[in-house]
């Protein structure tokens, strides 16, 4: 029995120590992860202004652990607002944001750890967010066709804006875009009908351009074969018969080519007459 009692203390102080060591590991232990840091919160001092990085690290049982994100996250703002000519208009904001890894004690001694969605979305009372603030502010600048035509420069303004409020509360925003854009049920129809008009309105315009253009061919056209007449009627006041004698060669040469290449399946029946017949059916050459 002498010999089990060393055995016995040797045990208990084990097992002492492997429960001080569990105790010590669950409440002055704490691991942070990768991509996000550790602010503490000390009930005698507050908010500590250290920033611990990732690894394990130890803290007094009096002090807790509040876990920041640090990581680029989205989150999309939907908005409901009026346009410069009083259209309703509906929008939705796709942000990329992250928090300052140097100011993470300010924003949760400031905000709270819920700073995302005073910052973008409502806040308890029902109040807009800087989100919302910023996108109301923008869009009542534009007129609703202008958010249409102008969207890119519609969305750098929002950008901006958002930016420059974002900083205040320590924020950094990596990206910022429109992702819906989209009116009112009457509006859209009156967009719609002013399309088609306009494209009626082209086509309108397009055949009115090829009615002229015909029309100047058809001038063109007549002038020319009245040139031509005159160019024929003094050829034959000057050389008399000869242009009708060359026209009635070439008429016989053609019929003949085609006689030609006929193979005998074309019969060619001339005209008969007073004076016989003539390869010009019977056209008096005088």
């Amino acid at each position: 029995m002498s010999g089990l009692q060393p055995l016995l203390r040797s045990a208990r102080s084990l097992g002492i120590a492997a429960v001080g060591v569990g105790v010590l590991a669950e409440y002055c232990m704490y691991d942070v992860d990768a991509g996000t840091r550790v602010v503490l919160f000390d009930q005698i001092k507050g908010v500590l202004p250290k920033v611990f990085q990732e690894g394990t690290h130890l803290k007094l049982p009096w002090q807790s652990v509040r876990k920041m994100d640090i990581r680029s996250r989205p989150r999309t703002i939907n908005s409901t607002t009026g346009t410069k000519d009083l259209q309703v208009v509906n929008i939705s904001l796709r942000v990329l944001y992250r928090p300052r890894e140097d100011q993470l004690a300010t924003i949760v001694k400031t905000l709270g750890m819920d700073y995302e969605g005073i910052v973008f979305g409502r806040t308890q009372d029902g109040q807009d967010g800087v989100g919302n603030e910023v996108l109301k502010e923008v869009v009542a600048q534009f007129n609703a066709e202008e958010l249409l035509r102008k969207r890119e420069i519609v969305s750098d303004r929002i950008c901006k804006a958002l930016k420059a409020r974002a900083a205040h509360f320590h924020l950094v925003l990596d990206d910022v875009a429109i992702t819906h854009l989209s009116y009112g049920r009457e509006f859209a129809k009156a967009i719609e009908h002013k399309q088609v008009a306009q494209q009626d309105a082209e086509r309108q315009t397009y055949v009115v351009q090829m009615a002229e253009q015909e029309r100047r061919a058809n001038v063109i056209r007549a002038e020319g074969d009245a040139d031509a007449a005159k160019l024929i009627s003094d050829a034959i006041k000057k050389s008399g018969d000869g242009l009708i004698e060359v026209r009635k060669i070439d008429t016989a040469k053609e019929v003949a080519t085609t006689l030609a290449k006929g193979r005998g399946n074309i019969v060619y029946l001339p005209s008969g007459g007073d004076k016989g017949s003539n390869m010009l059916l019977g056209v008096d050459t005088k």
